[in-house]
């Protein structure tokens, strides 16, 4: 149904001069942090190649403030990432897809089911591991390159696995992503534990 500018009630009118919603500025004070965090520039620095006051990227960083889009796109500017990148909703450090759930599609001619558990980005790279655990000591692992993500699907037996003060405990045919780029561990829960471990590199 179409509307013709002069027939709009009082209430459309009303409703299309209302402001649209803002983002949440937690969210823009997370990106920062991270971004500026991965390049490795202080406050002052970042401030600075963005041609912004140290005390405005500091209140933004804190949340506060109002910014706009020339503040932010000079940022993104200055940090060598896209200005989506510090306005989009952040993703969840740990993903976990429980066997036998996410998005499945079924062969018409044979017994056959495709589950997508994770779509590559461009320009990424993926090597693939096939491991196998037991029981006792837990596996610490250093950060990997910035950027890193890691996808781990269990085979048998059973683990824990994440990001340190984020792991879950998984079970076979369950998947899980988390960053790579911070300490995590993996642990075998029951003997005979094997798991693929995809991690991915930008």
């Amino acid at each position: 149904m179409f509307v013709k500018a002069n027939d709009r009630t009082d209430g459309a009118n009303s409703m299309s001069d209302s402001p649209p919603p803002r983002l949440p500025l937690d969210w823009i004070a997370a990106s920062l942090r991270r971004e500026r965090t991965r390049a490795g520039l202080s406050l002052s620095e970042l401030a600075k190649r963005a041609g912004i006051a140290k005390s405005t990227l500091s209140q933004l960083e804190a949340a506060g403030g109002n910014p706009s889009v020339e503040t932010l796109w000079a940022l993104g500017v200055a940090l060598g990432v896209p200005f989506s990148a510090l306005v989009e909703p952040p993703a969840p450090s740990v993903r976990v897809i429980r066997a036998g759930q996410g998005p499945s599609v079924a062969s018409e001619k044979a017994e056959y089911m495709a589950t997508l558990l994770s779509a590559s980005p461009p320009g990424a790279r993926r090597d693939i591991y096939h491991l196998r655990a037991e029981p006792g000591a837990v596996r610490e692992s250093d950060p990997h390159i910035p950027g890193s993500v890691e996808h781990l699907i269990v085979s048998t037996g059973r683990m824990k696995a994440g990001p340190a003060g984020e792991t879950v405990e998984l079970e076979p045919g369950d998947y899980m992503a988390y960053r790579g780029d911070v300490p995590h561990s993996y642990e075998a829960l029951e003997p005979g534990t094997t798991f693929v471990l995809v991690m991915q590199h930008v």
